[in-house]
């Protein structure tokens, strides 16, 4: 995966807020394993968060929450098992989030559009958008364990054991489900082109 600067400052203001909610714990030890944690894993968690449906201003207040329930869940998080936890929090986390930004009627498609140096040419900016919007419209289509499974595969280039263990499913429940997610992504995908073909 690619480094987002932009993502990287985030992680940095997030970590050290997060950090902040284990200033008064006793154990040296929780902190410096709760900044591993963010360090490690916040990436990975933000592009979850954006993946299953958060707009990006939505994503860092999210992924803040994501790492503070993790901050009072420390003790029960067993080693190696971080990750499992941070995704199946970012699923929750987004689908409460997701319930809100529903009932305050914002469209994702209206999210102004993040530049980066060096920057691509207009044509290409409004191109990369269309792609953008289309991926999103077409993702939020799916139900989201349909969706979990077909970001952790496609985007995050996790294996289906890697999948399991992540969501906390059988390896044939996450096969399974990403063969249906890839079913639903396609159909939806048709339907979303042809109705701008008609559109047009």
């Amino acid at each position: 995966m690619i480094h987002n600067p932009v993502v990287g400052h985030r992680q940095g203001m997030i970590a050290g807020g997060v950090a902040d909610t284990l200033a008064d714990a006793p154990a040296v030890s929780d902190r410096s394993r709760l900044r591993a944690m963010v360090d490690e894993h916040f990436d990975f968690t933000w592009r979850a968060l954006r993946r299953l449906g958060l707009p990006a201003g939505e994503a860092d207040d999210a992924a803040q929450r994501v790492f503070v329930v993790a901050s009072r869940r420390l003790a029960s998080i067993e080693p190696h098992c971080e990750r499992a936890f941070l995704f199946q929090t970012a699923v929750r986390v987004a689908c409460t989030e997701r319930r809100t930004i529903a009932r305050r009627r914002e469209v994702l498609s209206d999210e102004p559009v993040e530049h980066e140096d060096p920057a691509p040419a207009p044509d290409e900016l409004v191109d990369q958008r269309r792609a953008r919007e289309l991926l999103e419209r077409v993702l939020a289509s799916l139900d989201l364990d349909l969706r979990a499974v077909l970001v952790l595969f496609e985007f995050e280039e996790l294996t289906i054991d890697e999948i399991a263990k992540t969501v906390g499913i059988p390896r044939g429940t996450a096969a399974s489900r990403l063969r249906r997610a890839r079913e639903d992504f396609s159909a939806a995908l048709r339907r979303l082109q042809a109705q701008q073909r008609g559109g047009r």
